[in-house]
């Protein structure tokens, strides 16, 4: 792929809109590479329909970004967003040259990231700084202007979509090389915990071409160590 442009899509994980990754972009077009940071549905200030946003609504935005591109794709999905990105590859797995995964992995068919609301509510608001490291995303590497910038920018994230069940029939995703970078925890611990079980309910080791990539910081490399991310991502796409 050196010496062909390759499109690279951006899906931030849950709070998040294409800003995410703002320090990112411009590493990757210096490389020679077109970024393309995604807004998926339901994830602006003003979006007036969250409450009825759904996975597939999300899953079809970025399978549509990708089908209206011009030569190779490279996904790129961020926590809940790589679950979203491995439906998308299921869509059509012929059309993607690599997948990378950053602090996330593909969902087993029939798995949902959480579970279902109480009654009544419609979206899951950023937590608490607190709350976050807890549920066991780390804030490493964020400092005081970084957690202030997600803070105002982030949105709820729909409901629909982080209870709704991911599914998977395509085998033919499984010949799409994937990347793994491993941020919060080390590429050896992901290696011990990924199972089809809980807590992940993933099936990224099921891959035969998977490369694992260690990054070490919190949860949200795009903020934390962009450059590094970056460059991540170039060599990923040059594989």
């Amino acid at each position: 792929m050196a010496d062909t442009a390759v499109h690279v899509v951006l899906v931030p994980g849950f709070w998040l809109g294409g800003w995410a990754w703002d320090d990112v972009v411009g590493p990757l077009r210096d490389a020679g590479l077109v970024p393309h940071p995604v807004t998926l549905p339901g994830m602006t200030d003003d979006a007036p329909d969250r409450a009825t946003v759904t996975r597939e609504d999300q899953v079809e935005a970025v399978r549509a970004l990708a089908a209206g591109l011009d030569g190779p794709v490279v996904l790129v999905g961020h926590s809940g967003g790589g679950a979203l990105v491995g439906e998308v590859v299921d869509r059509d797995p012929g059309r993607y040259a690599r997948v990378v995964y950053l602090d996330s992995g593909p969902l087993v068919d029939g798995a949902a990231l959480n579970p279902p609301l109480p009654p009544g509510v419609t979206d899951i608001p950023l937590p608490a700084w607190e709350e976050l490291e807890a549920q066991g995303s780390s804030l490493a590497g964020l400092d005081d202007g970084a957690l202030t910038r997600f803070r105002e920018r982030a949105v709820p994230q729909p409901g629909l979509v982080a209870t709704g069940v991911a599914r998977m029939a395509d085998p033919g995703r499984f010949a799409v090389p994937v990347t793994a970078v491993c941020t919060s925890i080390s590429a050896e611990q992901l290696m011990a915990l990924a199972s089809h079980d809980a807590p992940f309910h993933t099936e990224l080791l099921d891959y035969p071409d998977l490369t694992f990539v260690d990054l070490p910081t919190g949860h949200w490399a795009m903020f934390s160590r962009p450059a590094e991310l970056a460059a991540a991502l170039v060599q990923a796409c040059r594989d």
